[in-house]
């Protein structure tokens, strides 16, 4: 569905972005990730045709970027853009016809999401009469609404509360069960690692790392491991087995009942040699190996110079 190839960008003696390729498949929700400054919002307005690349090509559905692939494209950046004297459902309307949508459709689906989002009858109400949280969801209707292939959202999180946040958590997933490919630029590490099998993290401008998440996770494992067992049992005695680097107390997962913890294995050492450790002390209940969380993981790209 969309393929970087190769894309450079300068402001003057500023590289936002350095030679980044890479691609995102049809039916991905794919996470772009990256600290303030990497180079994300250059990327997604270059996608948009909003910006002109110095080098490189971006192709959508197999076209290089132009008004007509950005009618296939919605697109809701970090910097809302609603017009605060306008009506809602005049505002929707306009987006969906400037992106080529046709009238009796786009009301059909306006409807539609304005249902899903709890704004039934609201339609003739001004902009800024509106909350923050349902300003929100006015953009997000908007960059919907037409019904587009590509459905790329900056930072759609912010300002919503837990419950409008799984709301929109549902409609992303409806919308790539229906087939669309997403592309979600967002801080909210959580939601990313739920919702996304792909990511792309970049930094300083260059693409850092690019591909399945849970593959990615796999690289990057450590050894570690997370234990439960039934009682509390003797760290310093565990210590002593010679096996283990490190011992920490932490809370048993998926609310299970038992004594937790987490062990850091010296080099070497084999998950079975840490059980028979563990279980000569007493009955272990759960065990698994700790894969790092993305927040860990995007920690390790961008904390080193």
């Amino acid at each position: 569905m969309l393929q970087i190839n190769n894309l450079s960008k300068h402001y003057g003696s500023l590289k936002a972005l350095d030679d980044v390729s890479f691609e995102v498949g049809k039916g991905e929700i794919c996470g772009l990730l990256g600290p303030n400054g990497a180079g994300k919002t250059t990327l997604l307005r270059i996608i948009n045709n909003l910006l002109v690349n110095d080098t490189g090509n971006v192709l959508v559905n197999g076209e290089p970027v132009s008004l007509k692939t950005t009618r296939h494209i919605g697109y809701m950046p970090e910097e809302r853009g609603l017009y605060e004297k306008m009506r809602v459902e005049d505002q929707i309307m306009y987006f969906g016809r400037l992106k080529g949508g046709d009238k009796k459709r786009l009301r059909e689906v306006m409807k539609e999401y304005m249902e899903i989002f709890n704004l039934t009858g609201q339609g003739k109400r001004l902009v800024k009469e509106l909350s923050k949280g349902n300003q929100q969801k006015v953009q997000i209707i908007a960059t919907l609404v037409h019904e587009p292939e590509l459905v790329i959202l900056d930072e759609p999180f912010s300002g919503f509360d837990p419950i409008n946040g799984a709301l929109l958590r549902d409609l992303i997933a409806r919308l790539n069960e229906k087939g669309s490919t997403i592309m979600l630029s967002s801080h909210n590490m959580s939601a990313i690692e739920e919702m996304c099998s792909t990511i792309a993290l970049i930094n300083k401008g260059r693409l850092l790392v690019k591909g399945d998440l849970s593959e990615i996770k796999d690289r990057h494992r450590t050894g570690n491991l997370i234990l439960t067992t039934r009682k509390e049992i003797s760290i310093p005695l565990l210590e002593d087995s010679g096996k283990i680097e490190k011992v920490e107390k932490t809370t048993p997962l998926n609310g299970r009942k038992g004594e937790a913890y987490f062990i850091t294995k010296k080099e070497g050492v084999k998950n079975n040699d840490i059980l028979e450790a563990v279980s000569i002390q007493g009955e272990i209940i759960h065990f698994e190996e700790h894969l790092p969380s993305l927040n860990e993981i995007f920690l390790k790209y961008t904390s080193n110079p």
